[in-house]
């Protein structure tokens, strides 16, 4: 269950306010997390982790407690340039690396394009291989001016049933509510829809062809039934780093830390034991 703890520390970057902590003692690690969600969606795993790690969590600009100016990118981009910003910040020259969904791509920008150095990288049901997002993406990018302004109520009917998708067992209404609050009120609602509007398959199509290149240790975990991400992708993006290794967790979706929480972290604990 996902209980929000809020992040205590805020850091400033071309204007934009960004929310992070750091949690226990240890090699350092970073968890960055997706869309439409936020670093609570780590959090538990994160609190595991800290018994053996210095965790970093941060909530991406535009997402959880970050700031959600108008005027700024959210684009794949943008973020990656802040993670390579920030790790520089927190001083951490070769941590460890959790990334999910989205997070993966950012992770994979930091470290092809702009130098970040990485101990291990794991990926779990991440953004990272042609095609991805889903028609739903294709609707935003098209009308998001409209669905900006749809009432409030109807615009929290259509989030929560979209997050709902992404869960193989089903969510509880407490968990719904932790991952879907941040995107209401005025501004949560803009942000909503300006964030699936900037997302754009180029900024992976950029770093694909440089995955050969990544030579820490790799490896993959998938939700094996994953529908927004489906887990072939887990297998042909292992084939594309050399010495990687894959593990699918039975069960699971696309939110695979709330359908196999333990599964999840049991098998984190087990990756980062061994590249530690």
């Amino acid at each position: 269950m996902l209980t929000p703890a809020p992040l205590r520390r805020t850091t400033s970057w071309r204007g934009r306010i960004v929310a992070w902590d750091r949690l226990g003692s240890g090699p350092p690690l970073v968890m960055l997390h997706g869309t439409p969600w936020s670093s609570a969606l780590w959090r538990p795993v994160a609190d595991v982790l800290s018994e053996r790690f210095t965790v970093h969590l941060w909530d991406m600009p535009g997402y959880g407690a970050s700031s959600k100016h108008v005027d700024h990118p959210v684009d794949l981009a943008t973020q990656g340039e802040l993670f390579r910003h920030l790790l520089g910040e927190w001083g951490l020259e070769r941590p460890h690396v959790v990334a999910h969904d989205i997070g993966g791509a950012v992770a994979l920008r930091a470290r092809l394009l702009h130098g970040a150095s990485y101990a291990s990288l794991c990926l779990v049901d991440v953004v990272a291989l042609r095609p991805w997002g889903s028609e739903f993406f294709t609707l935003v990018k098209e009308h998001a001016p409209v669905l900006q302004q749809l009432p409030p109520a109807i615009h929290r009917g259509a989030v929560e049933a979209y997050v709902r998708g992404a869960s193989h067992r089903g969510l509880r209404n407490e968990d719904l509510a932790v991952l879907v609050d941040p995107w209401t009120g005025e501004e949560g609602q803009a942000a909503f829809y300006r964030q699936v509007a900037q997302a754009d398959e180029a900024h992976t199509d950029e770093v694909e062809p440089s995955y050969g290149d990544l030579t820490e240790p790799f490896h993959v975990v998938w939700g094996a039934e994953d529908t927004w991400i489906p887990v072939d992708r887990a297998h042909r993006l292992a084939s594309l780093v050399p010495r990687a290794t894959v593990t699918v967790v039975p069960g699971a979706g696309h939110l695979i830390h709330l359908d196999a929480p333990e599964a999840l972290t049991a098998e984190l604990v087990r990756w980062t034991e061994s590249v530690r």
